[in-house]
Protein backbone atom coordinates (compact mmCIF):
# COMPACT_ATOMS: atom_id res chain seq x y z
CA UNK A 1 0.00 0.00 0.00
CA UNK A 2 1.51 3.38 -0.96
CA UNK A 3 2.33 5.81 1.83
CA UNK A 4 -0.39 8.50 1.94
CA UNK A 5 0.73 11.99 0.95
CA UNK A 6 1.46 14.15 3.96
CA UNK A 7 1.58 17.92 4.28
CA UNK A 8 4.55 18.96 6.42
CA UNK A 9 5.74 22.43 7.41
CA UNK A 10 9.08 23.42 8.83
CA UNK A 11 8.81 26.86 10.42
CA UNK A 12 12.06 28.60 11.30
CA UNK A 13 12.20 31.97 13.06
CA UNK A 14 14.48 34.49 11.35
CA UNK A 15 17.64 35.30 13.35
CA UNK A 16 15.43 34.63 16.36
CA UNK A 17 17.39 35.86 19.40
CA UNK A 18 18.82 38.85 17.55
CA UNK A 19 15.39 39.68 16.15
CA UNK A 20 13.89 39.66 19.66
CA UNK A 21 16.56 42.14 20.72
CA UNK A 22 15.87 44.39 17.73
CA UNK A 23 12.13 44.19 18.33
CA UNK A 24 12.46 45.18 21.98
CA UNK A 25 14.99 47.96 21.37
CA UNK A 26 14.11 49.97 18.24
CA UNK A 27 17.54 51.63 18.30
CA UNK A 28 19.05 48.26 17.27
CA UNK A 29 16.98 47.87 14.13
CA UNK A 30 18.98 47.88 10.93
CA UNK A 31 22.23 47.50 12.85
CA UNK A 32 24.60 44.51 13.18
CA UNK A 33 23.57 42.82 16.42
CA UNK A 34 25.48 39.90 17.91
CA UNK A 35 23.90 38.02 20.81
CA UNK A 36 26.85 36.91 22.91
CA UNK A 37 28.82 37.70 26.01
CA UNK A 38 32.10 39.41 25.29
CA UNK A 39 35.28 37.59 26.20
CA UNK A 40 37.83 35.08 24.99
CA UNK A 41 35.64 32.07 25.90
CA UNK A 42 32.34 33.35 24.57
CA UNK A 43 30.67 32.17 21.38
CA UNK A 44 28.02 33.80 19.23
CA UNK A 45 24.51 32.68 20.17
CA UNK A 46 22.85 34.51 17.28
CA UNK A 47 23.58 37.23 14.74
CA UNK A 48 21.24 39.62 12.97
CA UNK A 49 21.16 39.59 9.19
CA UNK A 50 23.03 42.89 9.23
CA UNK A 51 25.89 41.14 11.09
CA UNK A 52 25.77 38.07 8.86
CA UNK A 53 26.74 40.23 5.89
CA UNK A 54 30.18 40.45 7.52
CA UNK A 55 30.44 36.67 7.93
CA UNK A 56 29.32 36.49 11.55
CA UNK A 57 27.60 33.18 12.33
CA UNK A 58 26.20 31.30 15.32
CA UNK A 59 28.71 29.25 17.35
CA UNK A 60 31.59 31.43 16.11
CA UNK A 61 34.01 32.66 18.80
CA UNK A 62 32.85 36.12 19.90
CA UNK A 63 36.34 37.54 19.44
CA UNK A 64 36.37 36.46 15.81
CA UNK A 65 32.93 37.99 15.30
CA UNK A 66 34.27 41.27 16.69
CA UNK A 67 37.19 41.18 14.26
CA UNK A 68 34.88 40.49 11.31
CA UNK A 69 32.44 43.21 12.30
CA UNK A 70 34.09 45.85 14.52
CA UNK A 71 30.88 47.91 14.60
CA UNK A 72 28.76 45.01 15.87
CA UNK A 73 26.62 45.66 18.92
CA UNK A 74 27.06 42.85 21.43
CA UNK A 75 24.01 42.00 23.54
CA UNK A 76 24.14 39.42 26.38
CA UNK A 77 21.53 36.69 25.78
CA UNK A 78 18.27 36.86 27.72
CA UNK A 79 16.71 33.43 27.44
CA UNK A 80 13.70 34.36 29.57
CA UNK A 81 12.49 36.69 26.83
CA UNK A 82 13.41 34.25 24.08
CA UNK A 83 11.47 31.44 25.76
CA UNK A 84 8.42 33.67 26.15
CA UNK A 85 8.50 34.60 22.46
CA UNK A 86 8.90 30.90 21.60
CA UNK A 87 5.88 30.05 23.77
CA UNK A 88 3.71 32.57 21.90
CA UNK A 89 4.84 31.16 18.55
CA UNK A 90 4.03 27.62 19.64
CA UNK A 91 0.53 28.71 20.68
CA UNK A 92 0.04 29.91 17.11
CA UNK A 93 1.19 26.53 15.79
CA UNK A 94 -1.26 24.68 18.02
CA UNK A 95 -4.21 26.60 16.60
CA UNK A 96 -3.61 24.73 13.36
CA UNK A 97 -2.49 21.26 14.47
CA UNK A 98 -1.65 19.20 17.54
CA UNK A 99 1.20 17.58 15.62
CA UNK A 100 3.97 20.04 16.46
CA UNK A 101 7.54 18.81 16.94
CA UNK A 102 9.79 21.54 18.34
CA UNK A 103 13.45 21.21 17.43
CA UNK A 104 14.58 24.21 19.49
CA UNK A 105 13.16 27.52 20.68
CA UNK A 106 13.15 28.87 17.13
CA UNK A 107 12.08 26.04 14.83
CA UNK A 108 9.54 23.24 14.61
CA UNK A 109 7.95 20.71 12.29
CA UNK A 110 4.16 20.71 11.86
CA UNK A 111 2.03 18.02 10.25
CA UNK A 112 -0.93 19.88 8.74
CA UNK A 113 -2.28 17.01 6.67
CA UNK A 114 -5.48 17.52 8.64
CA UNK A 115 -5.30 21.07 9.96
CA UNK A 116 -7.87 22.26 12.46
CA UNK A 117 -8.14 25.77 10.96
CA UNK A 118 -9.92 24.53 7.84
CA UNK A 119 -7.52 26.19 5.43
CA UNK A 120 -7.50 24.66 1.93
CA UNK A 121 -3.79 23.88 1.62
CA UNK A 122 -0.52 23.51 3.49
CA UNK A 123 0.75 26.64 1.76
CA UNK A 124 -2.22 28.65 2.98
CA UNK A 125 -1.63 27.29 6.48
CA UNK A 126 2.04 28.30 6.37
CA UNK A 127 1.11 31.81 5.24
CA UNK A 128 -1.50 32.12 7.99
CA UNK A 129 1.00 31.03 10.60
CA UNK A 130 3.65 33.47 9.39
CA UNK A 131 1.12 36.32 9.33
CA UNK A 132 0.00 35.55 12.89
CA UNK A 133 3.60 35.40 14.11
CA UNK A 134 4.28 38.83 12.62
CA UNK A 135 1.07 40.37 13.99
CA UNK A 136 1.23 38.87 17.48
CA UNK A 137 4.94 38.78 18.25
CA UNK A 138 6.45 41.44 16.01
CA UNK A 139 8.85 38.83 14.63
CA UNK A 140 9.22 37.12 11.26
CA UNK A 141 9.49 33.46 10.33
CA UNK A 142 10.27 31.48 7.20
CA UNK A 143 8.44 28.30 6.25
CA UNK A 144 9.13 25.27 4.11
CA UNK A 145 6.22 23.25 2.73
CA UNK A 146 6.68 19.71 1.42
CA UNK A 147 5.53 16.13 1.65
CA UNK A 148 8.04 15.12 4.34
CA UNK A 149 10.25 16.54 7.08
CA UNK A 150 13.51 16.29 5.16
CA UNK A 151 12.26 18.35 2.23
CA UNK A 152 10.36 20.84 4.40
CA UNK A 153 13.50 21.67 6.36
CA UNK A 154 15.52 22.32 3.22
CA UNK A 155 12.67 24.42 1.83
CA UNK A 156 12.42 26.67 4.90
CA UNK A 157 15.96 27.89 4.28
CA UNK A 158 15.34 28.59 0.59
CA UNK A 159 13.52 31.90 0.82
CA UNK A 160 14.89 33.43 4.03
CA UNK A 161 14.24 35.75 5.68
CA UNK A 162 10.47 36.17 5.94
CA UNK A 163 9.51 33.86 3.10
CA UNK A 164 7.75 30.63 2.19
CA UNK A 165 9.04 28.00 -0.22
CA UNK A 166 7.01 25.05 -1.47
CA UNK A 167 8.35 21.80 -2.91
CA UNK A 168 5.47 20.04 -4.64
CA UNK A 169 5.62 16.27 -5.24
CA UNK A 170 6.20 16.67 -8.97
CA UNK A 171 9.14 19.02 -8.30
CA UNK A 172 11.11 16.87 -5.87
CA UNK A 173 13.54 15.18 -8.23
CA UNK A 174 14.33 18.32 -10.21
CA UNK A 175 14.78 20.34 -7.03
CA UNK A 176 17.18 17.88 -5.42
CA UNK A 177 19.30 17.01 -8.46
CA UNK A 178 21.67 20.03 -8.50
CA UNK A 179 22.03 20.37 -4.72
CA UNK A 180 25.45 19.64 -3.19
CA UNK A 181 25.40 16.48 -1.08
CA UNK A 182 26.25 18.63 1.94
CA UNK A 183 22.64 19.81 1.96
CA UNK A 184 21.51 16.33 2.99
CA UNK A 185 21.04 15.93 6.75
CA UNK A 186 23.93 14.07 8.34
CA UNK A 187 26.34 14.61 5.44
CA UNK A 188 29.19 16.55 7.01
CA UNK A 189 32.69 17.25 5.78
CA UNK A 190 33.93 13.71 6.42
CA UNK A 191 31.10 12.09 4.46
CA UNK A 192 31.40 14.70 1.72
CA UNK A 193 35.04 13.67 1.38
CA UNK A 194 34.15 9.99 1.14
CA UNK A 195 31.51 10.69 -1.49
CA UNK A 196 33.92 12.92 -3.41
CA UNK A 197 36.31 9.97 -3.65
CA UNK A 198 33.52 8.20 -5.53
CA UNK A 199 33.02 11.17 -7.82
CA UNK A 200 29.82 12.22 -6.07
CA UNK A 201 29.34 15.94 -5.41
CA UNK A 202 25.62 16.49 -6.04
CA UNK A 203 22.43 14.78 -4.96
CA UNK A 204 21.75 13.90 -8.59
CA UNK A 205 25.07 12.07 -8.84
CA UNK A 206 24.32 10.28 -5.57
CA UNK A 207 20.96 9.17 -6.94
CA UNK A 208 22.68 7.43 -9.86
CA UNK A 209 24.55 5.06 -7.52
CA UNK A 210 22.71 1.83 -6.78
CA UNK A 211 21.32 1.56 -3.29
CA UNK A 212 23.03 -1.80 -2.82
CA UNK A 213 26.43 -0.26 -3.51
CA UNK A 214 25.85 2.59 -1.05
CA UNK A 215 24.71 0.13 1.59
CA UNK A 216 27.75 -2.07 0.97
CA UNK A 217 30.08 0.91 1.45
CA UNK A 218 28.29 2.75 4.27
CA UNK A 219 25.97 0.22 5.90
CA UNK A 220 22.51 1.37 6.99
CA UNK A 221 23.56 4.97 6.48
CA UNK A 222 24.12 4.15 2.79
CA UNK A 223 20.53 2.98 2.55
CA UNK A 224 19.40 6.25 4.13
CA UNK A 225 21.47 8.25 1.65
CA UNK A 226 19.85 6.34 -1.19
CA UNK A 227 16.40 7.30 0.11
CA UNK A 228 17.26 10.95 0.71
CA UNK A 229 18.67 11.34 -2.80
CA UNK A 230 15.19 10.42 -4.02
CA UNK A 231 13.40 12.71 -1.57
CA UNK A 232 12.12 9.82 0.54
CA UNK A 233 11.64 10.37 4.29
CA UNK A 234 8.96 8.46 6.20
CA UNK A 235 9.80 9.85 9.67
CA UNK A 236 6.64 11.18 11.35
CA UNK A 237 6.17 14.48 13.12
CA UNK A 238 6.27 13.61 16.80
CA UNK A 239 4.25 15.95 18.96
CA UNK A 240 6.60 15.58 21.91
CA UNK A 241 10.29 14.70 22.00
CA UNK A 242 11.24 13.43 25.44
CA UNK A 243 14.77 14.33 26.46
CA UNK A 244 17.31 11.52 26.37
CA UNK A 245 19.43 13.56 28.78
CA UNK A 246 18.88 16.65 30.91
CA UNK A 247 22.11 18.52 31.45
CA UNK A 248 23.77 21.84 32.19
CA UNK A 249 27.31 22.90 31.38
CA UNK A 250 29.51 25.96 31.69
CA UNK A 251 32.78 27.24 30.23
CA UNK A 252 35.07 28.95 32.74
CA UNK A 253 36.66 32.35 32.33
CA UNK A 254 39.99 30.67 33.13
CA UNK A 255 41.07 27.05 33.07
CA UNK A 256 40.81 25.27 36.44
CA UNK A 257 42.35 22.14 37.98
CA UNK A 258 40.12 19.22 38.90
CA UNK A 259 40.37 19.99 42.62
CA UNK A 260 38.65 23.37 42.15
CA UNK A 261 35.63 22.12 40.23
CA UNK A 262 33.34 21.07 43.10
CA UNK A 263 31.48 24.40 43.55
CA UNK A 264 30.89 24.57 39.80
CA UNK A 265 29.68 20.96 39.69
CA UNK A 266 27.23 21.61 42.51
CA UNK A 267 25.94 24.78 40.85
CA UNK A 268 25.36 22.95 37.57
CA UNK A 269 23.79 20.00 39.38
CA UNK A 270 21.21 22.43 40.76
CA UNK A 271 20.38 23.69 37.27
CA UNK A 272 20.08 20.13 35.97
CA UNK A 273 17.89 19.12 38.90
CA UNK A 274 15.58 22.08 38.23
CA UNK A 275 15.28 20.98 34.61
CA UNK A 276 14.42 17.45 35.70
CA UNK A 277 11.76 18.71 38.11
CA UNK A 278 10.12 20.71 35.33
CA UNK A 279 9.99 17.60 33.14
CA UNK A 280 8.69 15.56 36.06
CA UNK A 281 5.65 17.82 36.30
CA UNK A 282 4.66 16.67 32.81
CA UNK A 283 5.90 13.07 33.08
CA UNK A 284 5.81 12.05 36.77
CA UNK A 285 6.62 8.40 36.04
CA UNK A 286 9.75 9.08 34.00
CA UNK A 287 12.88 8.71 36.12
CA UNK A 288 16.61 9.09 35.39
CA UNK A 289 18.96 6.31 36.48
CA UNK A 290 22.36 7.66 35.46
CA UNK A 291 24.46 10.64 36.53
CA UNK A 292 26.89 12.02 33.96
CA UNK A 293 29.90 14.26 34.52
CA UNK A 294 31.31 15.95 31.42
CA UNK A 295 34.72 17.63 31.32
CA UNK A 296 36.62 19.44 28.60
CA UNK A 297 40.34 19.94 29.07
CA UNK A 298 42.26 23.08 28.16
CA UNK A 299 43.35 21.35 24.95
CA UNK A 300 39.69 20.56 24.09
CA UNK A 301 39.72 16.85 24.93
CA UNK A 302 36.23 15.81 26.06
CA UNK A 303 35.75 13.26 28.86
CA UNK A 304 32.57 11.84 30.33
CA UNK A 305 32.19 9.75 33.44
CA UNK A 306 28.88 8.08 34.28
CA UNK A 307 27.41 6.12 37.16
CA UNK A 308 24.13 4.25 37.48
CA UNK A 309 23.71 3.69 41.26
CA UNK A 310 21.54 0.93 42.78
CA UNK A 311 19.00 3.58 43.80
CA UNK A 312 18.16 6.42 41.49
CA UNK A 313 19.36 9.90 42.56
CA UNK A 314 16.27 11.13 44.44
CA UNK A 315 17.51 14.52 45.65
CA UNK A 316 19.62 17.41 44.44
CA UNK A 317 22.26 16.62 47.05
CA UNK A 318 22.47 13.01 45.87
CA UNK A 319 22.94 14.15 42.27
CA UNK A 320 25.61 16.68 43.25
CA UNK A 321 27.47 14.20 45.48
CA UNK A 322 27.60 11.54 42.75
CA UNK A 323 28.74 14.07 40.15
CA UNK A 324 31.54 15.27 42.45
CA UNK A 325 32.57 11.69 43.22
CA UNK A 326 32.87 10.98 39.50
CA UNK A 327 35.94 13.20 39.43
CA UNK A 328 37.79 10.30 41.06
CA UNK A 329 37.26 8.35 37.84
CA UNK A 330 39.37 10.85 35.87
CA UNK A 331 42.87 9.41 35.48
CA UNK A 332 44.59 12.37 33.85
CA UNK A 333 47.65 14.00 35.47
CA UNK A 334 46.93 16.21 38.45
CA UNK A 335 48.18 19.32 36.68
CA UNK A 336 45.61 18.97 33.89
CA UNK A 337 43.46 22.07 33.50
CA UNK A 338 39.80 22.11 32.47
CA UNK A 339 37.87 24.73 30.54
CA UNK A 340 34.35 23.28 30.83
CA UNK A 341 32.29 21.11 33.16
CA UNK A 342 28.79 19.71 32.76
CA UNK A 343 26.37 17.65 34.88
CA UNK A 344 23.63 15.51 33.39
CA UNK A 345 20.90 12.99 34.14
CA UNK A 346 20.23 10.22 31.62
CA UNK A 347 19.02 6.62 31.34
CA UNK A 348 15.37 7.59 31.75
CA UNK A 349 12.89 4.79 32.44
CA UNK A 350 9.31 4.50 33.56
CA UNK A 351 9.28 3.97 37.34
CA UNK A 352 7.30 0.74 37.04
CA UNK A 353 9.69 -0.68 34.44
CA UNK A 354 11.31 -3.04 36.93
CA UNK A 355 14.30 -3.16 39.17
CA UNK A 356 17.38 -1.09 38.43
CA UNK A 357 20.69 -2.88 38.04
CA UNK A 358 23.96 -1.39 39.20
CA UNK A 359 26.14 -0.28 36.35
CA UNK A 360 29.39 1.63 36.18
CA UNK A 361 31.03 2.63 32.95
CA UNK A 362 33.52 5.18 31.65
CA UNK A 363 33.71 6.87 28.30
CA UNK A 364 36.69 8.86 27.15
Amino acid sequence: MPTPLRKILHVDMDAFYASVEQRDDPSLRGKPVVVAWRGARSVVVAASYEARVFGVRSAMPAMRAERLCPDAIFIPPDFTRYKEASRLVREIFLRHTDLVEPLSLDEAYLDVTENRSGLPSATATAEAIRAAIRAETGLTASAGVAGNKFLAKIASDWNKPDGTFVIRPRQVQAFLTPLPVGRLPGVGKVMQGKLAELGIATVGQLREVAGEELELRFGRWGRRLHQLSRGIDHSPVRSERLSVQISSEDTFERDLPLAELEPHIRRLAEKTWDGYQRQRQRHPDRTPRTVVLKLKTADFRILTRSLTPPTRPATLDALADIACDLRDRVALPGNTLYRLVGVGLSGFIEEDAGSVQTELFDLA
